[in-house]
């Protein structure tokens, strides 16, 4: 639990995750899991992408759910794996982005099932972001365009990794490794050789702390997930292919 639990909701009956983070009291954060909900297989329980093929009137229902949870409707984005960031005080629904920020009380929210969610806060409370990073808008800069949007300085900033695919589950091709490579040759340190010639585990936890170093932020939690492992907890596409999708949400509280 956060610094700022415990909170005024009934989590019962669920597994969601609140991040272990020192945020200010007023900076909220919820992470849900694939349990609490009320789609059907493949895509039980708790999806809450509605592109993934489930039936529409399950996903608002289940948007409905974790909607109890939370002030007000958060905004829900349209993600393209691209480094664009939304501002929820003025984006309309489904606007196509890959991370927002929020100043006040609608949730910046973003679903994954493997990709890496990132939240940010800065350590006044004053503004808060979440960034869906796959590896293509990790290695092309969506973390970076994150925190140019939130307007702080990363010394200024907190993070929080959220459940993504493990760096023993994430195998790649050659032409992954050299793209971050080729922006940053430290990089090199979070690619092993994979079992076939070419191949590589890639860590997404160590490349999203370099990208956030490179830009000052040293306080980093989380990053100790695997979606690909944790079949009873998380939906996973490279597991399962046709499958949901979680959302790590965060706000700010009055």
């Amino acid at each position: 639990m956060s610094a700022n639990e415990p909170w005024p909701v009934d989590h019962t009956g669920t597994d969601w995750i609140i991040p272990d983070w020192p945020a200010p009291a007023q900076v909220r954060a919820l992470v849900t899991t694939r349990n609490g909900g009320v789609s059907s297989a493949p895509y039980a329980s708790l999806n809450l992408g509605d592109h993934v093929g489930d039936d529409i009137a399950a996903v608002t229902a289940n948007r409905a759910l974790v909607g109890r949870h939370l002030p007000a409707a958060p905004l829900w984005l349209t993600q393209v794996h691209g480094t664009t960031v939304a501002d929820t005080a003025s984006a309309a629904q489904g606007s196509e982005a890959d991370a927002s920020i929020s100043r006040g009380n609608i949730a910046s929210a973003i679903m994954t099932a493997d990709c890496l969610p990132v939240l940010f806060c800065d350590r006044a409370g004053t503004v808060v972001a979440a960034a869906h990073a796959g590896w293509r808008g990790l290695c092309d800069g969506v973390l970076e365009a994150t925190i140019t949007a939130m307007g702080i300085p990363g010394t200024d900033l907190l993070a929080w990794l959220g459940p993504a695919i493990g760096p023993a589950r994430f195998e790649v091709g050659e032409e992954v490794r050299a793209a971050f490579v080729a922006h940053d040759a430290a990089a090199a340190s979070a690619f092993t050789p994979g079992a076939q010639a070419g191949k590589w585990l890639a860590d997404m936890y160590l490349l999203a702390r370099q990208r956030l170093a490179s830009q000052g932020l040293t306080a980093v939690y989380g990053g100790d997930f695997c979606t690909v492992t944790d079949s009873a907890r998380f939906f996973s596409y490279r597991r399962d292919r046709i499958t949901g999708r979680m959302a790590s949400l965060v706000w700010l509280q009055d």
